[in-house]
């Protein structure tokens, strides 16, 4: 018989020496560590995926420092809960006692007036807020509220620390320890789990619960039987962030693949899961920069309308205005060759540093710098037939280097056209190619 509190739970690390992964903040050099036995805790916001340890870190907190510990969660929290927080924490005001940590889950959900309810609170030292959000919170939380928190990024659990944790549940586990447990194969779990431990010690559970319903105490784990056994269990989606990049990813994918069907299905499963629909719209923005570009510019607009559009809207008419997007970037033309340039772009600013910029380039505003040849020789191309002159803008190291390459579509056709009918020494085409 299995407990109803999930394993997850009942292996919490109550330390930081417990805690597994994030050594950039809490091992043995880390910052937010450093922090902590300090005594000296600001304000501050966790960003990171689910299930890296963002609730068990604010607890660990709480508990070295010896504070009150509330917490909310802005799912099924308003302004009412949190000043009534505040209040709790106020009245515990005396004697020279620490202030309290408010622990807000999922900060990005509060809106507006619920994150200005905290400001006062936290700008006087009432309390000590700790939030937790799977999203950049530049854009997520309000601009007075974030001057005053520090930010720490948690990252995905890597597969060797998915592995330990693996071992360890079977090994330290009261119920799990009851059965002679032998994990043979551990791809599967790694795999399902995405770097989140909620979801790897859920499979695990199953999975030997699972078998232990079948009377067997001798319990081999493969990829096999995990797989069997959690792709028959797994819920729909999770709106609380079980399946949140999973299902995303492959939205994102379907759009870039142009199949509007699955992009649908996918979007459907977001929106019938509760997902943020500010959280949908804005990777709708990115994908038609990144995957359409300049192959159809439009989208990036309509893309940018959708986003300006929900905001507007809400629930449920959004969902409408999600699906003709959706449908406009699956079925637009695909062209990376932005996204491309820039990544090429930003190697080589990597591989070779600051370069100089060439005098013609430079600006002269004092006699001194004229004098040391700066806008010298410089040829203002509206002083040339077409508006054009071919001219070097590159660092002189850099001179002729492509880094933008039309991709293969009718628009993106005429600028490769246009390139190389002005710039004939690099964009060097073979026309019965091209």
């Amino acid at each position: 018989m299995f407990s109803n509190q999930p394993l997850a739970d009942r292996l919490r690390p109550k330390s930081l020496d417990g805690f597994a992964g994030q050594d950039h903040l809490v091992g043995r050099d880390g910052v937010l560590r450093k922090v902590i036995e300090s005594g000296n805790v600001p304000s501050f916001i966790l960003w990171g995926p689910p299930g890296v340890g963002k609730t068990t870190l604010a607890r660990i907190v709480a508990s070295k420092l010896d504070r009150a510990f509330f917490q909310l969660s802005a799912v099924n929290s308003g302004v009412r809960d949190v000043r009534e927080t505040i209040e709790k924490a106020r009245s515990q005001q005396f004697f020279g006692k620490p202030n309290p940590i408010l622990f807000i889950d999922e900060i990005h959900r509060f809106n507006k007036s619920q994150q200005d309810s905290l400001l006062g609170a936290v700008e006087q030292g009432v309390l000590t807020l700790i939030g937790a959000t799977t999203e950049n919170p530049s854009f997520e939380v309000i601009s007075p509220l974030l001057s005053r928190c520090q930010v720490y990024i948690l990252k995905p659990l890597d597969d060797e620390i998915l592995k330990g944790l693996v071992d360890k549940a079977i090994k330290n586990d009261f119920y799990l320890s009851q059965y002679k447990t032998e994990v043979r194969e551990y791809e599967a779990l790694i795999r399902i789990s995405g770097g989140d431990a909620r979801k790897l010690y859920n499979a695990l559970e199953l999975t030997v619960s699972l078998e232990a319903d079948k009377g067997n105490d001798e319990i081999i784990i493969t990829d096999e039987m995990v797989l069997g056994h959690v792709q028959q269990n797994l819920a729909m989606y999770d709106k609380n962030g079980e399946q949140h990049f999973d299902i995303i990813s492959a939205f994102i994918k379907s759009l870039r693949g142009s199949d509007p069907n699955a992009a649908v299905y996918w979007l459907a499963r977001m929106v019938e899961g509760g997902e943020d629909v500010k959280f949908i719209a804005r990777r709708m923005v990115i994908l038609a920069a990144e995957d359409i570009g300049l192959a159809n510019p439009n989208a990036l607009l309509l893309a940018q309308a959708c986003f300006n559009a929900v905001n507007l809207v809400g629930w449920p008419e959004s969902r409408i205005i999600l699906s003709e997007t959706t449908i406009y970037l699956a079925t637009s033309p695909k062209s990376n060759a932005s996204y491309m340039a820039i990544e090429n772009a930003s190697g080589a600013v990597r591989q070779h540093g600051d370069l100089p910029v060439p005098l013609h380039l430079r600006n002269a505003p004092t006699r001194l710098m004229k004098d040391l040849g700066y806008h010298k020789g410089y040829k203002y191309a509206h002083d040339f037939e077409g508006n054009f002159v071919a001219e070097n803008y590159l660092p002189e190291k850099l001179s002729g280097t492509i880094f933008y390459e039309p991709g293969e579509n009718p628009r993106e056709d005429e600028i490769r056209k246009q390139l190389a009918s002005r710039w004939k020494k690099i964009y060097n085409y073979n026309k019965e190619n091209k």
